[in-house]
């Protein structure tokens, strides 16, 4: 897909397909993304700002030196998405999404929204995840190291592995059964 021009508007691409291919130098501004497509697609230099992806698939996507403002995420597929590759990211959400095998390393996403998703694989080592909103969410083998947790709702979160020596987890909201998890990491013995 080559987009003609370098801005759009309030526009809306509908079942759009981008596999491959380099997308450069282009900015969207409230725009709307339905049943599309971005697989191995270079997004480079960017700008997303106060975007909705809707049923959409961003399979091993590159985001590189590109902007993700107010952006969110609803019934997609963002799946190998290394994020660090971003030059900002900013109240960007996930809504019942899977988002497998992406890296949020050392990022600083206060206040970021996972919820009803698969965050399977996910790397959060250092990041600032501080008030985020993680509810109904399938943390399956996900990495959480000296990452700040501190009043993140986990809410009905689950398959949570969080060293509570190692994480800020500081005011953080958990549920039981699954917030019994965190005493692994202490290795102490439950009767």
């Amino acid at each position: 897909m080559n987009f003609k021009d370098k801005y759009y508007y309030q526009v809306k691409f509908d079942k759009l397909i981008s596999e491959k291919e380099i997308i450069g130098g282009v900015e969207f501004e409230d725009c709307e993304f339905v049943n599309c497509s971005f697989v191995e697609t270079k997004f480079i230099k960017c700008k997303f700002i106060t975007c909705r992806y809707i049923g959409c698939v961003l399979s091993a996507t590159t985001p590189t030196d590109s902007h993700f403002v107010e952006t969110s995420f609803s019934n997609s597929k963002v799946i190998g998405m290394d994020w660090t590759k971003a030059q900002r990211l900013q109240d960007i959400s996930f809504d019942n999404c899977q988002i497998n095998y992406s890296n949020f390393r050392l990022l600083k996403l206060q206040k970021i929204k996972i919820i009803n998703c698969e965050a399977k694989e996910t790397d959060f080592t250092e990041a600032d995840l501080s008030e985020g909103n993680f509810t109904n969410t399938d943390f399956e083998k996900s990495l959480f190291l000296n990452t700040n947790l501190s009043k993140a709702n986990f809410l009905n979160a689950k398959n949570y592995y969080i060293d509570v020596r190692c994480n800020n987890i500081k005011k953080a909201h958990f549920s039981t059964p699954e917030a019994i998890s965190l005493l692994d990491s202490l290795n102490i013995v439950l009767d």
